[in-house]
């Protein structure tokens, strides 16, 4: 599904050059949960937002299902990644204007879905999550906890192919953080692909392979669970 070549991201400021990634190759399969770990300043949030084709790498390639996507552009990149790819923050990125049903129907209406099928797709998707009972509500009004709920009913409701989750669970409290690894862990069960940026080693035991960044470099590979 996910195969990099020599990805490598330089940032530069005046006459500093800060290599954010160097060389990485990677290979993810369809259907797999793969955890990407390092310390700060590793290139683990670069290396998600190139993935998800929120940016572009400064040299490499970068395939999403066999398609080359490394020299899109931000055009391209935005109209490819809607409906395929899902994104969760760990500050949720909710739009504190909008009710919990307007947040989770916003990319049905980039995708230009119909009233009915946006319907349709919005309440499975708050059910799924059973936060139904608090479609009227605003973000402000809900727990840290409920507030991801949300955040992932928003990345779900088109059915991408794949998810990217940036230290899902970093700003909640081990019970509703080990909530929010189980709805992921069930998503992958039924064929979603996910790759999450995580500090947390317990968070990480719940994926299939683990891989290790330090200083841009792929540092290791680990293989727990077989898809």
């Amino acid at each position: 599904m996910i195969r990099t070549e020599n990805l490598t991201k330089i940032y530069k400021a005046s006459d500093v050059e800060t290599r954010a990634l160097v060389k990485v190759n990677l290979a993810i399969e369809q259907g797999e949960f793969v955890a990407i770990m390092g310390p700060s300043g590793s290139g683990k949030t670069t290396l998600l937002n190139i993935l998800g084709l929120l940016d572009s790498p400064s040299k490499g390639k970068y395939w999403f299902n066999e398609q080359d996507v490394s020299a899109f552009t931000d055009f391209q990149r935005t109209n490819f990644r809607k409906g395929q790819i899902g994104f969760i923050f760990q500050n949720f990125n909710l739009i504190e204007e909008l009710t919990i049903y307007e947040n989770i129907e916003l990319p049905l209406i980039y995708l230009r879905k119909s009233f009915s099928e946006r319907k349709k797709l919005v309440t499975e998707a708050m059910e799924k999550l059973k936060i139904s009972h608090r479609k009227d509500n605003f973000p402000r009004q809900l727990s840290g906890g409920q507030q991801q709920r949300v955040a992932i009913a928003r990345a779900i409701v088109s059915k991408p192919k794949l998810i990217l989750a940036d230290e899902p669970t970093g700003n909640l409290d081990s019970k509703h953080g080990a909530e929010v690894l189980e709805l992921l862990t069930e998503l992958n069960m039924k064929g979603t692909t996910i790759v999450m940026v995580t500090h947390s080693a317990n968070d990480a035991d719940k994926a299939h392979r683990i891989i290790q960044l330090f200083d841009g470099h792929v540092l290791s590979e680990n293989f727990r669970k077989a898809i």
